[in-house]
C-alpha cells in the first residue's frame, strides 16, 4: 500500500520517471498477488499515459486485457487511438466496449468509420469508402455526419439527385444539423434540377430554426426567407434584412452591404475589406461545453 501511495504521489506531482520505477518495481516483485499485480500495471499505464508516452501506455493497457480494469484500459486505448488518428483499431476497440453493454458506442463508431472512408476518398478508393459510409449510416441512421459524408461522394461520383434524397432525408432526422450541410444540398439540387424542393425544404427549416448558412443557401437559389412588412415583395438579398429583424448578425449585415450602392460608391470597397476582415473571427463554430473555437466542425 505505501508503494502504490508513493507511486500515485510522484504522479500527482508530475515526477512520471519515478512513478513509473515505483510500479515497475512492484510489477517485479514475486511475492505479488493477482490483484495487485492488476492494480500495479494500471498504475504504470497511467503515468505513461500522464506522461505523454502514448506507445508505452499502448502497451501497458493492453496488458489489461482480461482484468477487472478491462474496461478502464479500452476506454484509455480509444482514446490513444483518436488521438493519434488510428481509426481502425479505434473502431474495434469502440465495438468491444459496445458489445460489452457499459454504454452505446454506436454513433462513435460511426464516426471512425467516416474518418476510414476520407481517408479511402483521398487515396482514390471510392467504391471502399461507399462501403465503409453505408455502414457507418446502418450503426448511427440518426448521425448527421454519415449521411453529410455518403452525400458528398455521392456528389463526386456525379450522383447529385441520390445526394440530394440523402440530404433531404437527413434533414427530417436531424434537422439542427441542416446549417452544416445546407450548401451540399444546395448544390445537388441545383446539379439535380430540383431547386424548387430545395427551397421549400430550406425555407420551412428557416423558419423553424433560422441560420445565416441556410439562409445563404436559399439566396443561392433565388429565394427568401418570407415576406415582410419592410419588404412585402421580397428579392433574395432582402433575407439579410429578414434574418437581421430575427438575429442581429454581423456577418448578415456585412453580406448585405456588399451588395449595396452607397454615395460615396469610391470608399465601398475599403469599408467592405474592413467588414469582412471584422466579421472573419465571428464565423466559427463553438463548444457549448469548453468553448474550444474552430472553422472546421468537428
Amino acid at each position: 500500500e505505501l508503494h502504490f501511495a508513493l507511486g500515485n504521489l510522484f504522479r500527482r506531482r508530475g515526477e512520471y520517471q519515478r512513478a513509473v520505477r515505483v510500479h515497475e518495481h512492484l510489477l517485479g516483485r514475486g511475492d505479488l498477488s493477482r490483484s495487485d499485480r492488476e492494480r500495479a500495471q494500471h498504475a504504470l499505464a497511467q503515468d505513461f499515459l500522464r506522461a505523454g508516452l502514448l506507445d508505452r501506455a499502448e502497451a501497458a493497457l493492453q496488458k489489461l486485457e482480461g482484468t477487472r480494469y478491462e474496461n478502464e484500459a479500452r476506454l484509455s486505448l480509444l482514446a490513444i487511438y483518436e488521438r493519434s488518428r488510428e481509426w481502425a483499431q479505434a473502431a474495434d476497440v469502440a465495438q468491444k466496449l459496445d458489445e460489452s453493454d457499459q454504454a452505446s458506442y454506436g454513433t462513435r463508431r460511426a464516426h471512425h468509420l467516416c474518418e476510414q472512408a476520407t481517408e479511402r476518398v483521398a487515396a482514390g478508393d471510392l467504391p471502399g469508402a461507399a462501403k465503409l459510409l453505408a455502414a457507418a449510416v446502418e450503426l448511427a441512421p440518426q448521425a448527421p455526419r454519415p449521411a453529410i459524408d455518403t452525400a458528398n461522394l455521392q456528389l463526386r461520383n456525379g450522383e447529385p439527385g441520390a445526394a440530394f434524397d440523402t440530404l433531404a432525408a437527413l434533414s427530417d432526422n436531424a434537422p439542427l444539423a441542416l446549417p452544416l450541410y445546407a450548401a451540399a444540398l444546395q448544390q445537388a439540387a441545383v446539379a439535380a434540377h430540383r431547386e424548387a424542393d430545395a427551397l421549400a425544404l430550406l425555407q420551412r427549416r428557416y423558419v423553424e430554426s433560422p441560420s445565416i448558412d441556410v439562409l445563404e443557401a436559399m439566396i443561392a437559389l433565388g429565394g427568401t426567407p418570407t415576406a415582410t412588412p419592410e419588404a412585402p415583395d421580397p428579392t433574395p438579398r432582402d433575407g439579410y434584412i429578414a434574418h437581421l429583424a430575427q438575429q442581429p448578425s454581423l456577418v448578415a449585415a456585412s453580406r448585405w452591404l456588399s451588395g449595396e450602392k452607397f454615395e460615396h460608391e469610391q470608399f465601398h470597397p475599403q469599408v467592405q475589406r474592413a467588414l469582412d476582415q471584422a466579421t472573419r473571427p465571428l464565423m466559427r463554430y463553438r463548444c457549448a461545453a469548453c468553448g474550444f473555437e474552430a472553422h472546421q466542425y468537428f
